[in-house]
């Protein structure tokens, strides 16, 4: 019964679907899980939700909040998982269709935020550790919503492929388009998401 010890787990997907510390067993759920996960994050794309100043996705709040559950590791291997599908030409993006998916998406103007999914998730899963602080899991949070727009502001500022052929759109733009409309929305869901990791670590605690 010592691999079944679900709060040794340092993950609450760990913790809360315990498996035989078997290699087998373990690669298993966690393929699952990945599975799972970038379906998520596919539906999560698609819906929109009204929201000032723009409606928002709920993409930022699929990523961080599959981070948090699934650990860094396995959090970025699912966003992988998911960018994955829309560089093989399955339309999980938000915006696809109309835009057709492939691997040409990544160097349009949203392809720094997807690569930012994958650290932000990372990061998340490093924040929402077992045991971690307060401070830690909302300082990570923060870190991968920065990180996140960072990687994408810096994309669209210098380096996307415009559909008129120019590259990037300036820094002034790209804060004004990219990152200054969607920061009180990603604030939200970075709120929500903390709520949800130390909830989810207490009831896991009282359970066990």
């Amino acid at each position: 019964m010592a691999d079944l010890l679900p709060l040794q787990a340092p993950t609450l997907a760990g913790a809360a679907l315990p498996a035989i510390a078997a290699p087998r067993t373990l690669l298993l759920r966690n393929i699952a899980l990945a599975l799972a996960g970038s379906l998520l994050l596919i539906l999560a794309a698609k819906v929109k939700v009204p929201f000032f100043p723009v409606p928002m996705t709920l993409q930022t709040l699929a990523v961080l909040g599959l981070g948090a559950a699934y650990g860094s590791r396995l959090g970025a291997a699912t966003v992988a998982l998911y960018i994955a599908y829309g560089l093989a030409g399955l339309p999980v993006f938000t915006n696809t269709p109309p835009v057709a998916a492939g691997p040409l998406y990544l160097v349009g103007p949203t392809g720094g935020f997807l690569l930012g999914f994958v650290a932000a998730a990372a990061l998340a899963g490093w924040a929402s550790a077992r045991d971690a602080s307060l401070q830690r899991l909302v300082g990570g949070l923060v870190a991968a919503e920065a990180v996140m727009m960072a990687l994408g502001f810096g994309w669209l500022a210098l380096g996307a492929q415009m559909a008129t052929g120019a590259t990037g759109i300036g820094f002034a733009k790209a804060f004004a388009y990219g990152v200054q409309p969607f920061i009180l929305g990603d604030l939200v869901k970075l709120a929500l998401v903390a709520c949800l990791a130390r909830a989810g670590w207490s009831l896991l605690q009282r359970r066990g």
